[in-house]
């Protein structure tokens, strides 16, 4: 098995982990992070956007002209698109951009990412957190002496609520703090670096495990 450094408070290291292989060790699949990521995306979207097609815009109910003899052009509304204030040709209306991915290729997909990560020593274990308190500047410092303090995306996981480590960090547009229930793609992608504590290790392991044996 893998081991990852365990760091304390200060910076020092204070011991070390061991980490499963096939959740931390595996060669990265592009495939399976690519369709992941694409679905990701795509079901944040709501969808909602909408247009009004000659059905929804009120008014033009009569003929603004008759048919012949006026030397114009035949119109049949004022509400038809090429009149100002008409309707909309072909215009978006609501949609639901809903992708499935099977639960497998999801489960590849975050085991790619999370090896990705430790592969470029970009997960810190960190034994405790140390507050005792909520406080943005105590949190600045523990990441300082981490020195992960210049990344520009800092996901903190955490198996457990933990107030004060939330509201040190909610401040700081460059940290997410996100339970291992809510732990998505997009987020190990796009972080610089990833902090956990042993605990938070083995559960998210134990979580993994547990929807391997549901799948």
């Amino acid at each position: 098995m893998a081991t990852l450094t365990v760091r304390d408070p200060k910076g020092s290291e204070s011991g070390s982990v061991e980490v499963s292989d096939s959740v931390f060790g595996i060669e990265p699949n592009r495939h399976a992070v690519r369709q992941t990521l694409i679905a990701y995306q795509a079901n944040q979207r709501q969808g909602t956007h909408a247009t009004k097609t000659r059905a929804f815009v009120s008014g033009g109910g009569r003929k603004p002209w008759k048919q012949k003899g006026t030397g114009r052009a035949r119109q049949g509304s004022i509400r038809a698109p090429q009149w100002r204030g008409g309707a909309v040709i072909f215009g978006p209306t609501p949609r639901d951009y809903n992708q499935k991915v099977n639960r497998k290729v999801r489960r590849l997909a975050l085991y790619s990412a999370l090896s990705d990560l430790r592969t470029n020593n970009q997960i810190t274990v960190l034994s405790d957190y140390g507050l005792s308190k909520p406080s943005t500047k105590q949190f600045i410092d523990l990441l300082g002496k981490l020195g992960v303090e210049s990344a520009r995306r800092i996901l903190v996981l955490v198996s457990a609520q933990d107030e004060n480590l939330a509201k040190s960090a909610r401040n700081l547009g460059t940290v997410i703090v996100s339970d291992i229930q809510n732990i998505n793609i997009y987020n190990l992608l796009t972080c610089d670096h990833l902090v956990v504590t042993p605990d938070t290790l083995k559960a998210l392991e134990k979580q993994i495990a547990s929807e391997a044996e549901a799948a």
